[in-house]
């Protein structure tokens, strides 16, 4: 989810630190149960269907509730939807909506709501990242594309509780995606009432477990116990606060110091002092989620060459980056899709077992025959997101990189600048890791095909589009999993990524804190978190 785009950061700063302090109990504020998360960067919007990163991410599915939702351990339940059906031949869905879903206004949700978010989603002009999440619905595409009218959208309401969906063609995952914020319903009146100023407090109009209650820029984003919840009764926080910090030294000493009850990263210096020290809130978690660097392959890039994309994907050396600097020795990736991911047996990089020695000399002679070399260098840009963590990556890769005649220059900017460039094309290589939205393989290699916004890379290939479409349009699970196997081997034979590593999620998380399970999406909604008593 998320972003890119359910888009990752990485863990920032380096605390020097030797003895572990007591942690503060400042949870419980005036007899109400207040939740504290570190939260990564601030938000560039609170738009369900405008929002791209993790951290808007985390934000929303505590303000919004779409049909489904999930459970504390990652599991899908029931949201605005009560129950659903699906005809035998996987292309029909028929949702039934609880009867107490309400607005935080205390209006109802409706299918109506449901037609009209999925519209705006899909409109031009909207210009959303991800709406061709909804493409397998009938005539999404054709509609994002300007080609079809709004009301051609295969989803209608037959009454203000019924919500019918027709696809296009059978997806597997289609319930499994709609626990994307991007799909969650939007209040037509609060938009129609302020624009684009909708989601400001005062303003927002959300049907989630929480409400918008303040949002100070850089500083702190506050939702409140939404008492128009269907299940309210059961929400044990009264408030959660969401801080913008996205220096992962200042997240852990914060949370040492007790001012914050859940951090999502640890600074990759204190990892093994967080085993020793902290080993009851530390935790280590494996989710659906690659770290990789994107090429900018538009017209006149360097990276057009495909020789510099393998050579230097050739003498990256990715088990000394996971043990040696972010030390929580992740799997080293060699394709774009998690090995963990359900349901598909995908391909890697025909080097991954090939001795360092021979990739180097392969990698070496690549560049040489590209034009380049020690006596004539290439000069190349990483650019990355603001924090000496997420540096010390590329430095490394620049060593690595060295032997071939590549001199490196290291470029950063705050989360919400960096993401703009990626959208923009204004990089040479960028950071780009994506956590999955659904446990599928098409969540990261839609992210490769033509014309998709969250494409960073702006890689075009036929011959990948036209499996990729084949595999959309593939009844059989197991055929449209090897179609998709083929997509990944045209995308690993054209080098047209640089994967470094499949994620594990450092973070800590108060030992009081209840209801926060480890999960592989990564997925954390407060509704179901309470402290306990010491």
């Amino acid at each position: 989810m998320t972003t890119t785009i359910k888009h990752l950061l990485i863990a920032a700063g380096c605390a020097v630190m030797t003895l572990a302090a007591p942690l503060a109990s400042a949870d419980i504020e005036g007899g109400k149960q207040v939740l504290r998360r570190a939260n990564g960067a601030d938000p560039s919007t609170l738009d369900p269907q405008l929002a791209t990163g993790a951290w808007e991410s985390n934000i929303l599915v505590d303000l919004f509730e779409g049909l489904i939702a999930r459970d504390p351990a990652g599991n899908i339940v029931p949201g605005v939807a009560a129950s659903w059906e699906r005809s035998d031949d996987g292309l029909h869905y028929t949702f039934h909506l609880r009867d107490d879903a309400k607005w935080s206004d205390g209006e109802p949700v409706t299918a109506g709501d449901f037609v009209y978010s999925w519209r705006r989603e899909l409109s031009p002009q909207l210009a959303a990242a991800y709406a061709y999440m909804l493409f397998p619905i009938q005539g999404a595409e054709a509609i994002n594309r300007g080609d079809q009218p709004a009301d051609t959208l295969g989803v209608t309401a037959s009454d203000p509780h019924t919500l019918e969906v027709t696809l296009a063609r059978p997806t597997g995952y289609f319930i499994d995606m709609l626990g994307h914020p991007s799909t969650f319903p939007v209040p037509e009146r609060a938009i129609e009432a302020h624009g684009s100023d909708w989601t400001k407090p005062g303003n927002m109009i959300s049907n989630g477990a929480f409400e918008l209650a303040s949002w100070v820029s850089h500083d702190h984003i506050t939702a409140t116990k939404n008492p128009e919840f269907h299940d309210a009764r059961d929400v044990a926080l009264d408030e959660v606060r969401f801080l913008p910090i996205d220096d992962a030294r200042a997240s852990l000493n914060r949370f040492r110091a007790g001012e914050v009850d859940m951090t999502g990263s640890l600074p990759l210096g204190r990892i093994e002092w967080a085993r020793e020290n902290l080993p009851d809130a530390l935790h280590e978690t494996p989710i659906l989620a690659t770290f990789y660097f994107a090429f900018n392959q538009r017209p006149g890039s360097v990276f057009n060459d495909r020789r510099i994309r393998e050579a230097l994907n050739l003498a990256l050396r990715r088990q000394i980056i996971t043990h040696q600097i972010t030390k929580l020795d992740q799997p080293s990736a060699f394709s774009l899709v998690p090995t963990a991911i359900s349901d598909y047996d995908g391909p890697q990089f025909d080097f991954a077992d090939q001795p360092m020695a021979e990739r180097l000399a392969k990698a070496k002679a690549l560049m040489k025959e590209a034009g380049y070399g020690p006596d004539h260098p290439l000069e190349l840009t990483i650019d990355t997101i603001t924090n000496p963590d997420t540096k010390r990556i590329p430095v490394a890769m620049a060593a690595m990189w060295k032997p071939l005649g590549v001199n490196v220059t290291l470029q950063n900017s705050d989360a919400a600048v960096y993401y703009a460039k990626l959208r923009q094309g204004n990089f040479q290589l960028g950071m780009a890791p994506w956590i999955a939205d659904y446990d599928d393989a098409s969540n990261f290699l839609d992210l490769f095909h033509t014309g998709v916004p969250n494409n960073h890379a702006g890689y075009s290939n036929p011959e990948y589009d036209a499996l990729m479409d084949k595999a959309a349009n593939t009844l059989d699970a197991t055929a449209r999993s090897h179609t998709m196997a083929q997509a990944e081997r045209v995308l690993l034979d054209d080098y047209a990524l640089l994967p470094l590593y499949f994620y594990i999620q450092s973070g800590l998380v108060s030992p009081r804190l209840s209801g926060w399970e480890e999960n592989p999406m990564n997925d954390h909604p407060s509704r179901w978190m309470h402290f306990t008593q010491d």
